[in-house]
């Protein structure tokens, strides 16, 4: 039986493992012992703790994998997806973190390594969706819509995070960047609100975040656009943090000790935004297409609405990330998806079979999107 190591046991990563464990010998490492025993009565799933933040322990925990998973913090991403490269084995990473991953793509070749990043719902799926139609027509508009919310708004923030709340801060404080008329364009995170209505979930408010990551590289779409959802008034309250400086990665002194103000605010932030056990949430994307087929203009509409998982305790995010991830990953490890190197998951997306494949398997675990395609007669 082949053999997979999930770096990560957070609610994701142990989604991931626990999917992947009905047909390989999986191994879930994590330095938080409670994150490892929600796990204990997963038949099947062995599990370690260890400092994934020491490049030797992650060598060790590897060294007789087949394929591994990356599923830690942002900030942890790079050094562990550089180490795993080094080690000659194949990754499949959803850590979404700030580094640019090209660097690493001739160290990936070198050591013979097939490393698909970013494999998620959003960046991830909407990736593999435009990979798949930019072979199939000529894409000229691309736009991703997607948000994770708790169905019960709670004041002040009215919002949940299901993994690190410090990555959460990323998004808004890097600057976003989107594509205009073939035009690289660079706004503020937060930027350029808009209300949105949705008939299933009511009035959100979008708002430009760094989405596009390696689309901005691989595709030459002329317009091409990634924007959050949250529920209204999240942005101003968000806005008001940054500004004051509690998103700040610049130290400050406090009483002699030197601290960054982002490691106190996500401190704080942790609990008011954790999901408690049981609690509803869904994921809500919608991505739209446009372009034209042999002279003929239209458009495709990816909806997808997915609701937390009342029968196995799953959260949405974890489910339509988790499972996105997990079904790339079976791609890999089964080499169906053997491209050396750094792969985005559009590069995924190009390959037909790969496609049906991700789409198949979400649908088999309830994750559906719907499509919707239309003519464009203007």
């Amino acid at each position: 039986m082949k053999k997979i190591v999930v770096l990560g046991a957070g609610q994701v990563g142990r989604t991931i493992a626990t999917d992947l464990s009905n047909d390989y010998d999986v191994t879930s490492v994590d330095l938080d012992k409670n994150n490892l025993e929600k796990l204990k009565q997963k038949p099947g799933i062995k599990t370690i703790q260890t400092d994934l933040s020491d490049s030797s322990a992650i060598k060790k925990v590897i060294a007789d994998a087949d394929l591994v998973i990356g599923a830690v913090p942002g900030f942890m991403g790079f050094e562990m997806v550089k180490t795993v490269i080094c080690c000659g084995k194949n990754i499949v990473d959803i850590s979404f973190f700030n580094e640019d991953i090209f660097l690493l793509d001739d160290l990936a070749k070198q050591n013979h390594v097939t490393a698909v990043m970013d494999c998620g719902v959003a960046p991830g799926m909407d990736n593999i969706i435009l990979g798949y139609h930019n072979k199939q027509m000529k894409v000229d508009f691309f736009e991703c819509l997607v948000g994770g919310l708790p169905v019960v708004r709670t004041y002040p923030y009215e919002y949940k995070a299901p993994f690190s709340p410090i990555d959460v801060i990323a998004e808004y404080t890097r600057p976003a960047r989107f594509v205009k008329d073939g035009q690289l364009v660079t706004r503020p995170a937060l930027s350029d609100a808009e209300l949105i209505d949705f008939p299933e979930v009511g009035t959100l408010e979008a708002f430009n975040t760094d989405g596009l990551r390696s689309l901005i590289r691989t595709m030459k779409i002329p317009d091409m656009i990634e924007r959050t959802l949250r529920y209204p008034g999240h942005i101003a309250l968000m806005k008001v943090l940054r500004e004051t400086g509690f998103f700040s990665e610049e130290k400050i002194n406090i009483n002699g000790q030197e601290l960054k103000p982002v490691d106190v605010t996500a401190r704080l932030l942790f609990p008011k935004w954790k999901l408690v056990e049981g609690e509803e949430e869904f994921t809500l994307m919608r991505v739209t297409i446009k372009g034209s087929v042999k002279a003929k203009k239209k458009e495709l509409i990816y909806h997808l609405l997915d609701r937390y998982d009342t029968k196995t305790a799953t959260t949405s995010m974890s489910r339509t990330t988790g499972y996105t991830c997990a079904a790339v990953a079976r791609l890999v490890v089964e080499k169906w998806y053997d491209r050396m190197g750094i792969s985005p998951p559009e590069y995924v997306g190009e390959h037909e079979k790969c496609f049906h494949y991700v789409m198949n398997y979400l649908e088999e675990r309830n994750v559906s999107y719907r499509v919707t395609e239309n003519e464009i007669t203007a």
